[in-house]
């Protein structure tokens, strides 16, 4: 073959072509972004809109219904779920494995755009994205003081470190969790206002129309211009209190005639702690292809230089970090390939008894896989648990090709012939069955490339990496290998040492003792060996059978990750002191466990829209050096599950081991139930939650269509608002902006 012939008449030809390859990988590999497993974006759309001071009920009527009809009969849709709850109003669209994202997000965008007009005007914007995988925070990040309010250390963390942090490379956004941001709140007087004649509309259209600061131009001369800025934003309480409302003749009816304005916070109902002291948390979301591992890094950098220039009493403490694992999985699988590289080439070397012929295939193994790099970069792929196991696969593969080029031209070699002729000889007969091997073995592992399932999508790149081994070990094998052979081998061996000679007579005993059983199984006659093959044979695939059946199923085997989560739900209409006592009691519990390193806690966290009052989360990461795992932690006898469940009656507390996929909070195990009408489908999942929780093998059992929640109910007598001068929309308007 020519390229053989080339590169053994031009050693350094061939050494400069391997050598670029290992080049290349080097550097993707320090260019790749670091993962715990493959990027999977499913192709899901969120649509999202908040409605200020709604119920449910007006929600589901006048937002999520409306956004349904309109984006239902859009191509490709798998599934369509909504969720509509309290201000806001999730809509859901999965589509199809075929679909693209970006297609799916642009053409849902084009859907909501239709009926904006036809949604109430005072709906914030919907706001549509996609739903990545690492759209999740990889950390959360809890500071605190001893001295410094919330409000202080919101302001702290909103003007100078969230800048700071934000300037890491591989940092996409930052969520703050628990703040508390500067408001000015205006309390109204009723019977002031009805004295002075003052509706709360009127104190709408004062603020609309007094608060606000416009651009206003420019004035200039023949030598200088400057531009105009009018100070028309109220910025402290003394000036609201000076705000004119109405004009009564010569009177002015200022807001301090009719109420007053405070210094408060946009959100009294959120709050966080961390190891049971008031902070306000930092949730880090990193970029889609970003490095986990070093943009945790990098903040940590950050977060150190930021220690030195914090007031004194503050604390930062680091409740969540997925890159601790990811980077402590990625190097045992560096581990477990140097062990396999290790174990390979001992094994070569016991078999080939030589020293100068392991070399051979012991050099083409770490080309091969450090050139796979390069493949991994040019697909956009990433180092992951996944790519790196197939690596770890492919070391046996890559020297197979090596080894059969090796053993052709040592048998040349032993004929008589030189070195360099053997290798001529030996690869003109062997080229052709290097390729055909290697195209045997991508034919095997290249489907998987094509997968659309979410299960081949996460083997795409596995297939990928095996593949791309594989061809390169081939290339090797045509082009380094033989160089190398033509010069470093010899006819005659030296002795092979003590090692060597014992473990061949062990193998030498094995090929015995199976010679002679195999003698005493043919010495039977023909109707015996059939018997006695066949019942071997079938008690083999029944013993497998068997043994299958038994295993347990799981889309990924569960992983002490080091951290867990745990929810609080309070019954619907809890307010937020309520759930914060039950989150209190959930924090205790943790608190008294052993293992458990540090924990903080956010009510009524905002994930998608306004948070509830009635709902609350954990983060809670476990010492590295412990004698128990998580599940033990979790779900052992006397457990966090079952402390839960036995001390914590008023709310439903939940542990949870997050998984490498489906990292949202959505139990593992759902059912979904349609009805004519939402009464009868009440009815009916009421009661077929109470048979679940009552059949003793599921805990947790939950109704996501609640409709118990209380609420108040006002009728309007229409025709005295008519007699009055009062709409409809001046009282639902007041009442929203009273209330909402």
């Amino acid at each position: 073959m020519k390229l053989s012939e080339v590169s053994i008449q031009r050693p350094v030809l061939a050494s400069m072509m391997s050598l670029a390859l290992v080049l290349f990988g080097v550097i993707s590999l320090k260019q790749l972004p670091v993962r715990e497993i493959p990027s999977i974006d499913p192709p899901i759309v969120t649509v999202t809109t908040v409605y200020p001071g709604a119920n449910a009920s007006v929600v589901e009527s006048e937002v999520t219904e409306r956004i349904e009809e309109s984006v239902n009969n859009i191509s490709g849709i798998k599934t369509l779920t909504s969720e509509s709850r309290e201000q806001v109003s999730n809509v859901t669209i999965e589509f199809t494995l075929a679909r693209d994202i970006e297609l799916c997000a642009q053409d849902v965008r084009d859907r909501v755009s239709r009926i904006r007009g036809l949604l109430p005007d005072t709906v914030d914007e919907p706001t549509i994205a996609k739903q990545e995988a690492d759209a999740q925070p990889i950390m959360w990040i809890g500071m605190s003081s001893a001295t410094s309010s919330t409000e202080e250390l919101t302001n702290l963390v909103e003007r100078q470190v969230k800048n700071i942090i934000q300037t890491v490379d591989g940092v996409s956004s930052i969520i703050i969790g628990g703040e508390k941001r500067f408001a000015i709140r205006l309390w109204l007087d009723s019977e002031e206002m009805a004295a002075h004649r003052v509706t709360v509309l009127d104190v709408e259209r004062a603020l609309q129309a007094q608060n606000v600061e416009l651009p206003s131009g420019r004035v200039e001369n023949w030598d200088r211009e400057m531009t105009i800025k009018t100070l028309g934003e109220l910025k402290t309480t003394e000036e609201f209190n000076r705000l004119v409302i109405l004009r009564d003749g010569d009177r002015f009816v200022r807001l301090s005639d009719i109420g007053e304005a405070r210094q408060g916070v946009e959100d009294e109902r959120s709050a966080a702690r961390v190891n049971g002291r008031p902070c306000v948390f930092m949730g880090i979301v990193k970029q889609s292809k970003a490095n986990t591992v070093a943009v945790a890094k990098g903040v940590k950098e950050r977060l150190d230089m930021l220690d030195t220039t914090l007031p004194p009493d503050t604390e930062i403490t680091v409740n969540y970090d997925e890159s601790i694992y990811v980077e402590k999985a990625i190097n045992e699988v560096w581990i477990t390939l140097g062990i396999a590289f290790a174990l390979v080439t001992l094994v070569i070397y016991v078999f080939l008894h030589s020293a100068r012929a392991t070399v051979i295939p012991a050099v083409a193994a770490p080309v091969s896989i450090l050139s796979t790099f390069a493949v991994l970069a040019a697909f956009g792929y990433s180092v992951n648990i996944l790519t790196m196991l197939a690596l770890v696969l492919a070391i046996g593969i890559v020297v197979d090709d090596s080894i059969v080029v090796l053993e052709n031209i040592h048998r040349h070699i032993e004929l008589g012939k030189t070195p360099i002729q053997a290798a001529f000889h030996g690869m003109r007969e062997i080229a052709f069955a290097v390729i055909a091997t290697t195209v045997a073995l991508v034919a095997v592992f290249t489907p998987l490339a094509f997968q659309t399932s979410t299960t081949g999508r996460l083997f795409i790149e596995f297939a990928v990496a095996v593949t791309a081994a594989v061809i390169i070990s081939s290339f090797v094998a045509l082009t380094l290998s033989p160089t190398i052979a033509a010069r470093t081998l010899r006819a005659k061996h030296n002795k092979p040492s003590i090692f060597v000679r014992a473990f061949e007579s062990i193998l030498n005993g094995i090929s015995s003792n199976y010679k002679r059983s195999l003698n005493v199984f043919l010495n039977l006659n023909a109707w015996a060996r059939t018997g006695l093959a066949l019942a071997v044979f079938a008690s083999v695939i029944g013993a497998a059978a068997w043994l299958f059946q038994r295993l347990e199923g799981d889309f990924l085997p569960p992983e002490d990750k080091g951290r867990m989560f745990a929810f609080v739900i309070a019954p619907d209409g809890s307010t937020a002191e309520y759930t914060d006592r039950m989150l209190q009691q959930a924090e205790a519990i943790l608190g008294s466990v052993p293992e458990v390193q540090t924990y903080g806690s956010v009510l009524a966290p905002a994930f998608s829209g306004p948070g509830e009052a009635s709902s609350g989360i954990v983060f809670v990461r476990l010492k590295a050096k412990r004698d128990r795992s998580v599940q033990e932690i979790v779900n052992g006898p006397g457990g966090i599950r079952d402390r839960f469940f036995g001390q914590i009656e008023g709310a439903i507390a939940i542990a949870n081991i997050p998984k490498s996929i489906n990292r949202s909070f959505n139990a593992p195990f759902q059912l979904v139930l349609q009805g004519s009408s939402l009464e009868q489908l009440d009815q009916f999942a009421t009661a077929y939650t109470d048979k679940l929780k009552q059949a003793g093998f599921l805990i947790n059992v939950q109704s996501s269509f609640v409709i118990n929640k209380p609420e108040l109910e006002i009728e309007i007598q229409r025709d005295r608002a008519a007699a009055l001068g009062v709409s409809v929309d001046d009282i639902s308007r007041t009442l929203q902006i009273l209330f909402g």
